[in-house]
């Protein structure tokens, strides 16, 4: 018998990609570029704010945290840590729990 017959199929996939997509790799921001001039200082502070929030939200999915209530404060503040973001205040926690909760 040819060892080929022995070789069992890969299951099938719905993925399109013709490699496996390593999800490990170390965080690597992206380009950043300078916000619309002219808005008031407000819109820039909630603008950061949802995109730490958003960043964070992120990481803790990826870590395995899937529901609002397992993500206390201190785990936010401890994941910001680990992919080198400032600990996000009381109201940026709120937000990635609003976040978690309402991507469903």
């Amino acid at each position: 018998m040819p060892a080929a017959a022995l070789k069992s199929k890969p299951l099938p996939t719905q993925s399109t990609v013709k490699h496996p997509v390593l999800l490990d790799l170390p965080y690597e921001p992206v380009v950043k570029h300078s916000l619309p001039p002219g808005r008031p200082r407000e819109w820039y502070i909630t603008h950061n704010r949802r995109l730490k929030a958003m960043r964070l939200a992120i990481a803790l999915l990826d870590s395995g945290v899937y529901m609002p209530n397992q993500a206390r404060n201190e785990t936010i503040r401890t994941t910001a840590e680990v992919i080198g973001v400032h600990p996000p205040s009381d109201t940026t926690c709120h937000m990635v729990r609003a976040l978690m909760r309402y991507c469903r």
